[in-house]
């Protein structure tokens, strides 16, 4: 495995910003303002948490930053679940979505582990 030399090499922040990405994708025509700034604030606190941490260059403070992020993965799922009962979002790709989150949370707690 090559070296994490900036957060950008880390592999939870690459796919954070992946699903940040598709987030606001997927929200731009939602007109409730609410949620939509709500998801995407959350989404982008996760890559964002990640970024942070590893710039503190201590280990205690990237895996207190790396919680955060997972927290702020769970809010995304969440918001995920509500959109699917208000049809904000298509219900395949929701579950999609949803399942990133996972794949992202796990991915954080294998890093948190390692530290």
């Amino acid at each position: 495995m090559a070296p994490i030399r900036q957060f950008e090499d880390i592999i939870a922040w690459q796919k954070a910003k992946l699903l940040t990405t598709e987030i606001y994708s997927v929200c731009k025509n939602i007109k409730e303002y609410s949620y939509r700034d709500q998801i995407q604030r959350a989404s982008v606190s996760i890559m964002n948490n990640v970024a942070e941490g590893f710039e503190r260059r201590s280990n205690k403070e990237f895996k207190q930053f790396l919680f955060i992020a997972k927290c702020s993965c769970g809010e995304v799922r969440s918001m995920l679940r509500l959109s699917g009962d208000l049809a904000y979002i298509e219900s395949q790709k929701c579950e999609n979505l949803i399942e990133e989150c996972l794949q992202i949370s796990r991915t954080l707690s294998g890093l948190i582990k390692k530290l």
